[in-house]
């Protein structure tokens, strides 16, 4: 860091860049709380997917206690043809938003399966979605934790360092500036003095 210049020009400097520190703070945490209230509704968001998910696991068990039969093989039933997602900008951070996905049924012979599997194919399509929108809310949520993360750090820097360490420098100037007036005015005080008793002499 370069040593702070005690003069007249660097008082200038420095009351320019506390200005600016302090015009754009407000900004900044205007930002970190914008994206910690996403953030916060991105949480609840991933909690209530999880929640569908746990509800939705339990329906099946209890719809299609079928399912544990490994008679009937349903491997490849339920595939994900396309998934949809499109990226919004919060204030300056990307984050992923699920728009659609598609999820095709397989063929099967009818009459070679039991009459269950046409339900275990509907639902088997509900959860790849759901598992879907789940992997998207999670991503959502950890680029908001990162970017809340990193305001925050530029908001304590300007708020905690920047701001206190000018308002700091401004004080040693002014300090230093009028030390050396008044060493000036006593200098010239002196120096009257002796002129006058040189001239009376």
């Amino acid at each position: 860091m370069a040593r702070l210049q005690l003069n007249k020009s660097s008082l200038g400097q420095e009351a320019k860049n506390l200005r600016t520190y302090k015009r754009f703070l407000p900004s900044l945490d205007l930002k970190r709380q914008q994206l910690m209230a996403e953030r916060a509704n991105a949480a609840r968001t991933l909690i209530q997917t999880r929640e569908t998910i746990k509800a939705f696991r339990k329906r099946v068990g209890e719809t299609l206690p079928m399912l544990a039969y490994e008679d009937v093989d349903l491997t490849g039933l339920v595939r994900i043809t396309r998934v949809e997602v499109t990226t919004e900008n919060l204030v300056g951070t990307r984050l992923p938003t699920l728009q659609r996905v598609e999820v095709e049924v397989r063929d099967y012979a009818l009459l070679a399966k039991p009459h269950w599997v046409d339900r275990a194919a509907a639902l088997l399509r509900d959860m790849l979605e759901l598992q879907v929108r789940l992997q998207v809310d999670q991503q959502r949520l950890a680029h908001l934790d990162d970017a809340v993360k990193t305001i925050t750090q530029r908001v304590n820097l300007f708020d905690k360092v920047l701001i206190p360490r000018t308002e700091s420098n401004i004080k040693r100037i002014r300090i230093y500036l009028s030390d050396e007036q008044m060493a000036a005015v006593v200098r010239s005080k002196i120096a009257k003095r002796k002129r006058a008793t040189v001239w009376s002499a």
